[in-house]
């Protein structure tokens, strides 16, 4: 599939933002959340921002973003719309739960009950994402039970992440949150391996053979291109790429997405203070680099059932 930048920069933002949102809503029901205002200010622009940043992105994706609207009218058979839905739906106990920590001053009680409504909406709206492509039958490398706990994952691992850069800032004022830290990225890296291994290792159920159903004759080979040029479905669903380049990807994706900050959090948390600082900062935009360059993989690597009919087998680079 077409690897789309409006959509890789939605669901790397966006993920880290609903991920950060459900850690914060997590600390303050256990009482663990400052209720700093200025924390509250940092961390829910930062939450918040990355949010409307890549929901805004997605929308550059869309032919006619004026009409984006009407997807919202769908929900009763779309991901796409049920996703639309719990993202504004998200924003309300967002919205109120900052409020209470910024205006207030408080970040437990009724508060951090608001704050775990908003961290439930946002694990909501994650699952809805990777259920845009999940249920996609078509797209054999996206239709597997891998695709959800990859999404949350590394909407953890992120969240986190930026979680402990924040904290880092205010002097590590949240506890466990170093050690969190380093338990997502383990966490998110064996997922993703176990993608990894999963869309290599499984053979397509769609095949040149099975489309035709010549298969008892033997092998289907194309005759004739149905085309003498390039064209739409071929440029968006039939995008290709290289198995020598995929295996670089995956390994910078791998060394920036997970081992560097891996690396970095172990630092940070051995040391304190402007040292510990710098490396959560650093760890978090490696990450960042790391996702995006995992994400565009996500979407360069799946293969359409549709390029059966130009002759391209689902399995082949």
């Amino acid at each position: 599939m077409h690897p789309a930048l409006s959509v890789i920069v939605f669901t790397t933002l966006s993920g880290a933002g609903y991920g950060l949102l459900f850690w914060l809503g997590l600390y303050a029901v256990t009482g663990l959340l400052p209720a700093d205002p200025i924390f509250g200010i940092v961390a829910m622009m930062l939450a918040l921002g990355l949010i409307s940043i890549g929901l805004l992105s997605s929308m550059l994706h869309l032919g006619h973003p004026e009409r984006a609207w009407r997807a919202f009218s769908q929900w009763r058979t779309s991901w796409l719309s049920r996703e639309g839905v719990a993202s504004i739906v998200t924003y309300i106990p967002a919205l109120i739960f900052s409020a209470g920590w910024i205006l207030i001053g408080q970040t437990s009680g009724l508060w951090g009950f608001f704050g775990l409504l908003g961290s439930v909406c946002s694990v909501i709206t994650v699952i809805c994402t990777a259920c845009i492509y999940r249920s996609l039958r078509p797209v054999p490398r996206w239709n597997n039970h891998w695709v959800i706990p990859n999404y949350l994952a590394l909407s953890a691992m992120t969240g986190m992440l930026m979680l402990v850069m924040v904290s880092a800032l205010f002097g590590d004022r949240l506890p466990g949150a170093m050690l969190l830290a380093l338990v997502t990225i383990v966490v998110a890296l064996i997922a993703k391996l176990a993608y990894w291994h999963f869309i290599d290792a499984t053979s397509p159920t769609s095949t040149p053979e099975s489309a035709t159903g010549l298969g008892p004759l033997g092998k289907v080979r194309l005759l004739e291109a149905p085309h003498t040029s390039e064209n739409y479905l071929l440029r968006e669903m039939g995008f290709r790429i290289a198995r020598k380049h995929a295996k670089k990807l995956r390994t910078i994706a791998i060394a920036c997405a997970f081992a560097i900050p891996l690396l970095l959090s172990a630092i940070a948390t051995a040391t304190s203070g402007t040292a510990a600082a710098a490396c959560t900062l650093l760890a978090t935009a490696i990450a960042t680099v790391g996702v995006l360059t995992e994400r565009w993989l996500f979407f360069a690597e799946a293969k359409h059932t549709v390029t059966l009919y130009y002759g391209r087998n689902l399995d082949a680079s």
